[in-house]
């Protein structure tokens, strides 16, 4: 029985993983999600809807044709925040609650869609609050502990968070009357929604794996001068 029991119980604890596998994939399905949405709905646009000038928002405001996609779309990458904040306990409470509250932002976003001229104060407070949210994200997962992924380090994760800052001072020079506004937009969401993932592969490929437990032989060893009695039972027949 105890050999039965050892493996039981090292598989039982082989579980605990920094980070569990919905984790990973919620946020990997967030940039997906994200992206697939405004692929899908600004086809569904008239031809007179510039993606390259005109922002994501539009696809979700009373303005936008099918303005469902867009939504459903914001809505499910908000929730997958909320699933990957759940699951990401390899990092610091700071980081999963920023994340929340990146989340949220996105469902405040599609719960405020934009008229069809101008803004409201909700939607311009959600979409400034999340854009701040996931540009300073990556400052809140560094850690001290080594050994560590690089982008865990203190140096890694100032220097991504000093691209996404960079990238967000695109975005707000843009929303003065800039040209390529709608680009500027998408590529920084891109890029940043992207990050949890990749935080989550690395907590996941730099987890400590349990040693494989050795099984002990039932069976004496003959070579150190042991026997083996086999006993066999005949009955006569009848």
């Amino acid at each position: 029985m105890a050999a039965i029991k050892r493996p039981v119980r090292w598989l039982a604890g082989s579980t605990a993983w920094p980070v569990p596998w919905w984790a990973i994939v919620s946020a990997g399905l967030s940039p997906v999600l994200l992206t697939g949405g405004w692929l899908v709905a600004g086809a569904l646009q008239p031809a007179s809807y510039n993606p390259i000038r005109q922002t994501v928002s539009v696809l979700a405001g009373h303005a936008g044709t099918d303005r469902w996609v867009m939504t459903c779309a914001l809505l499910l990458v908000g929730g997958c925040n909320l699933v990957t904040a759940a699951g990401l306990t390899g990092v610091a409470m700071p980081a999963r609650v920023v994340l929340v509250v990146a989340g949220l932002s996105s469902v405040g976003i599609a719960v405020s869609p934009e008229p069809v001229a101008g803004s409201t104060p909700h939607h311009l407070t959600w979409t400034a609050l999340g854009a701040v949210m996931i540009t300073v994200w990556p400052a809140f997962t560094a850690r001290r502990e080594a050994p560590q992924p690089r982008i865990f380090s203190r140096s890694g994760a100032a220097a991504v968070t000093a691209v996404f800052a960079a990238l967000l001072c695109w975005l707000v020079v843009e929303t003065q009357g800039g040209s390529v506004l709608g680009l500027a937009e998408r590529l920084t969401s891109s890029v940043e929604t992207t990050w949890p993932f990749i935080v989550a592969l690395a907590l996941w490929r730099s987890s400590p794996r349990a040693p494989t437990p050795d099984l002990p032989s039932e069976l004496p060893d003959a070579s150190h001068g042991q026997e083996i009695t086999i006993r066999v039972h005949c009955q006569p027949r009848e």
